[in-house]
């Protein structure tokens, strides 16, 4: 069987040197090069068409991101496996949208990183736990935004009701303020308060104080209006 060759792109010496000595112990992997700033990853995927390219994000002359953009560009056969201090879901999500077929952070443990790049050789992804997390945090926020506040559910005219059934005006009361039939009021009222599902006057008074549309007097215990 062919082994799988792997260029390892780590602006530091030591780290680089590390990681080669960790990969030679697998018979299965054999490290073809070497590369210490993004111009010179570049360069040593066009010399050696490594089967994964190993890149650190953080990197000299051409960032990381820029790198895997630029390689799977010119060099679409390289699978790119992300080896970063960097877990933030921004990273993460940006690698991966870019074509990246795995990310890892450098405290990974070696058995961990030996997986990660059979997994992409083989076509397939890798996320470490880390990284996994963050990209699942990263879908749930853009599926499923945070909530509205609930006050923008609201017409303007609605908002209007609303104010004025909590300060304690009558529908008919109202209804004369805004120069409309007691009806008019009556369906502002009744969708408002669907839209907001509540269904009690208590519980619209309570919604408005939560958010601010009344506040308690502290030392009445009253509400004022605002």
């Amino acid at each position: 069987m062919d082994k799988i060759k792997v260029l390892i792109a780590d602006d530091h010496d030591i780290l680089r040197d590390g990681i080669r000595s960790l990969l030679s112990i697998d018979p299965e992997i054999e490290v073809v090069g070497e590369a210490s700033d993004g111009i010179q990853v570049l360069e040593k995927v066009g010399q050696t068409l490594p089967d994964v390219l190993l890149l650190d994000l953080s990197m000299p002359k051409m960032s990381g991101l820029d790198v895997v953009r630029k390689s799977l560009k010119d060099f679409p056969r390289t699978r790119i496996l992300i080896l970063t201090q960097y877990n933030n879901r921004e990273y993460v999500m940006k690698a991966i949208e870019l074509g990246a077929c795995g990310f890892l952070t450098k405290n990974t443990a070696s058995s961990e990183l030996i997986h990660a790049i059979q997994a992409c050789y083989k076509g397939e992804s890798y996320l470490s736990p880390i990284a996994a997390t963050a990209f699942v945090k990263e879908w749930r926020s853009i599926s499923h935004p945070a909530s509205k506040d609930p006050k923008d559910l609201l017409s303007n005219r609605e908002k209007e009701v609303l104010n004025m059934v909590v300060e304690g005006y009558t529908v008919k009361s109202i209804a004369k303020m805004l120069c409309v039939s007691p009806k008019t009021v009556d369906g502002h009222k009744i969708r408002l308060m669907k839209k907001l599902n509540i269904h009690k006057k208590t519980e619209l008074i309570k919604f408005a104080i939560a958010n601010s549309i009344i506040q308690l007097n502290p030392r009445s215990g009253n509400a004022s209006y605002i």
